[in-house]
Parts: C-alpha cells; structure tokens; sequence
C-alpha cells in the first residue's frame, strides 16, 4: 500500500481532503496528518512516504521550504502542493510540479492528481528528489502575500510583566500550555502557543530547530553535527546548547 502524509493547517480542509482521498484512492495509506511545516517535515523523515501533500502557506516551514529539505529526508518522496492562490502561482508549479490542487480541492481534479501520482509512482526512482529541486527553484519565482512580523512581545515573570523585543529574544520553547521566552537577561513565559508565534515571527530571523523550539539565527555562535545526524547549537549570551533534530539540520545547510 502506498504511504502518504498530509499536511494543512486549517483543519475543516485537512478533514475534507482526507475523505476526498479515502474515496478516490482507497489503497492509500494517510500515516501522519500536520498542521505546520515542521510536523510535516519530521513526519515525512519519520515514515518516508510515497507522497506528501503540502500546503504552501503553513506556520513555521511553507510547504515549498519542507518538500527542499525533504529531498534529503526522504528523497522518493513525490510532493502535491497545496493552494489557494491563483493562476500566477498555478504557472509556476506548471513548470514541472508532480502536481498542485486549488483549493477548496474539487473530486475530478483530485481523481486526475490521483491518476498522474500512480503512474509516477511506476517510476518513482526516476523523479525521485525532483519535488525538492522544484522546490528550490521556485522560491525566488513565488512571492507571498506579505505579513507583517512581531516587533515586541509581553511575556510575565512571577508576578511582573515584561515588555521583550522581539530581536532580543535568544530562543522560544513550548512549555505546557505556555512558551519559554530566553533572553540574555533571563528567561519568561508567554501565554501564546509555539505554532501561533511560528506563523508570526520573520522567518528571516526566526527559525524553527525542532518540534518544541524557535531560535533566532542572529543568536547562533556556532553549529555543530554529530554522528547521528542531530545538530547542537551555541548560543551568543546564553551557556546551554539547543539540539537541531535531523531533519532540520537541511535547513540549516540550504541557508
């Protein structure tokens, strides 16, 4: 049985596309379901499936930074993107994609993206990695739709409330309910969840190095990799070390 994971942010769109292919492929396995870019890439270096719908705009990693770093998670992987934008984005992905769906996805357009991905599939060793290379030759040609990013943040420690900018923030990490702000000056909690700030921090600046943790790159002294293929990173103002899980680390060579 071909394997595949799904990848969409909004939930009511995710449902439906899994129903979709319930019916136009019953064989196919969906083996992980994420809601932004960095459950998708560990889920595709976790199963390595067959195919991988990604959408374009998710929290942290878009869908066209995850299917770059998973020519080297997973390199057979064959990659669908997922989109709401209109035809000046459709002419890129007609350059070569395996294949895209417009958003909200129609049944015949699903069943022909279903048929083209079995016969990819015949000869998956031939296209394999094209996904990524795409990728990486569309991000200069695809502009987004711009989003201003935080500037400054309230975070509390016991019972004071500090006003952080956000350049002066060394990492973000989830904790419970609430995110760990790490600063030089010492550390807060913020009552906001780490996929809402992934969505809202400048991905120039921000970048997220596993599930549970956002660094800012301006803050990185050094990056090393052991043998396993996880990284360690030293930071500028702070003594601990961050560990990059493996499939991050292909951000980190990309940029």
């Amino acid at each position: 049985m071909p394997k595949c994971i799904l990848a969409e942010d909004e939930k009511l769109l995710s449902a439906a596309l899994q129903r979709e292919l319930a019916k136009a492929w019953p064989e196919l396995e969906v083996v992980a379901v994420a809601e932004d870019g960095g459950e998708a890439l560990d889920a595709i270096a976790e199963h390595t499936p067959d195919i991988a719908f990604l959408d374009i705009r998710m929290p942290g990693l878009t869908g066209m930074e995850v299917a770059a770093a998973a020519a080297d998670a997973s390199p057979r992987t064959l990659v669908v993107f997922i989109t709401a934008y209109d035809q000046y984005a459709v002419d890129a992905f007609e350059r070569g994609a395996v294949d895209y769906l417009l958003k909200p996805v129609a049944a015949d357009r699903l069943a022909q993206t279903v048929a083209r991905l079995r016969s990819r599939l015949a000869d998956v060793e031939k296209h394999a990695g094209r996904a990524g290379r795409l990728a990486k030759d569309m991000r200069d040609q695809f502009e987004a739709t711009p989003v201003e990013p935080l500037t400054w943040i309230t975070a509390s420690t016991g019972r004071a409330t500090r006003l952080i900018l956000v350049e002066d923030v060394i990492y973000f990490r989830a904790d419970n309910k609430y995110t760990l702000v790490a600063t030089a000056d010492g550390d807060a909690l913020l009552s906001r969840p780490i996929r809402e700030l992934l969505a809202q921090l400048d991905p120039r600046t921000f970048r997220q190095i596993h599930r549970s943790t956002i660094v800012n790159l301006r803050q990185v002294a050094s990056v090393e990799r052991d043998d396993g293929g996880k990284g360690c990173l030293r930071l500028r103002g702070r003594p601990e070390t961050l560990t990059v899980s493996q499939p991050f680390m292909a951000i980190f060579r990309a940029m």
